[in-house]
């Protein structure tokens, strides 16, 4: 008698046009022999990432889901690991993680705690100055900062919506009456550097990679340079454990004129340009695979890729029987 091999689902939600990350995802399944197939889920039917998964699930909004029913359709179609790629995805699976689990579901997402911390850019800018973390100060006023240039965006999500940069006091406040609950910052000139990390379920880190934001559209980085920064990732990979997060995730920090370090935000997830990390060695999905099925990553170690790495994001052209 021949033994059934249990095929094992990975779902990515939110999968837009987010062609590399799904590549990435694949290539992960395929290094640890994981016998099954990548689903892919978005609200838009006509989405372009559909046509680069085994099945598409045009999953309506999270918020017409009870997690019982979320688990439910999971079981009927076999998935076994999530991966939300959204913001405003988080609270919903970091609420149930712990309920995923005991459904033999295992979600790369942290602790609902973390995960409010991080996409509230006040409550992340006090609870880390509290503990000596070189944090950009955030208020909900301009008097509470001091004069200068000043950033504008929004309190919640990500920071890259509707961001106003290089603003004086006027503009700053112009500014902020177009978006819903905005936050000021002080604009700091410098090197723009977006830090890659991969936390493991014990809360250590497991490796960092800094990369330089060469050229950025809308928030993310077209090119983008990996680089050799440990004091930084060190510091990074610090708020990490302070914060109890897990899995993936991007910090974005300025290095000033002077070296300082300005900490401004963290995406507690798999960025845009993350793939690049990857490449140079940060093998996020695999490890996270792994764990997931009880291997001690200490087995695998983190090989930080010795030359450095550019990624150019472009469009391209992706042509199949019709």
């Amino acid at each position: 008698m021949v033994k059934e091999v249990v095929r094992i689902h990975v779902l990515v939600t939110s999968i837009s046009k987010k062609i590399p990350l799904l590549q990435a995802v694949r290539r992960a399944m395929q290094k640890i022999g994981m016998p099954g197939i990548l689903i892919g889920a978005d609200r838009n039917n006509s989405c372009i990432g559909q046509y680069f998964v085994d099945e598409f699930w045009p999953m309506p909004s999270l918020e017409q889901f009870t997690v019982e029913e979320f688990i439910s359709i999971c079981r009927q179609k076999r998935i076994r690991f999530i991966i939300p790629t959204r913001d405003g995805e988080l609270p919903f699976f970091s609420s149930y993680r712990q309920v995923f689990e005991e459904n033999g579901i295992v979600v790369m997402v942290s602790e609902r705690n973390a995960i409010e911390t991080c996409l509230d850019k006040l409550r992340f800018y006090e609870r880390l100055s509290a503990q000596g973390f070189p944090v950009i100060p955030t208020a909900l006023s301009l008097e509470e900062l001091n004069d200068g240039q000043y950033v504008v965006k929004e309190r919640y999500g990500a920071g890259a919506k509707h961001i106003g940069l290089c603003l004086t006091k006027e503009e700053a406040n112009w500014h902020a009456k177009k978006l819903e609950v905005p936050v000021f910052q002080p604009f700091i000139a410098g090197t723009e550097i977006s830090i890659d990390l991969y936390m493991t379920r014990m809360g250590r880190a497991k490796g960092a990679v800094a990369r330089k934001r060469d050229y950025v559209v809308n928030g993310e980085s077209q090119i983008t340079t990996t680089i050799r920064n440990e004091k930084l990732e060190g510091m990074c990979t610090a708020v990490a454990s302070y914060l109890g997060l897990y899995g993936h995730a991007v910090m974005q920090a300025i290095i000033d004129r002077e070296g300082q370090f300005h900490l401004i935000e963290c995406n507690p997830r798999f960025g845009g340009a993350s793939t690049l990390s990857i490449e140079a060695g940060l093998d996020s999905f695999y490890w996270f695979f792994l764990e997931a099925q009880g291997r001690n990553l200490d087995d695998y170690p983190f090989h930080r890729s010795p030359k450095e790495k550019r990624q150019i994001r472009h469009p391209a052209d992706f042509v199949i029987d019709w």
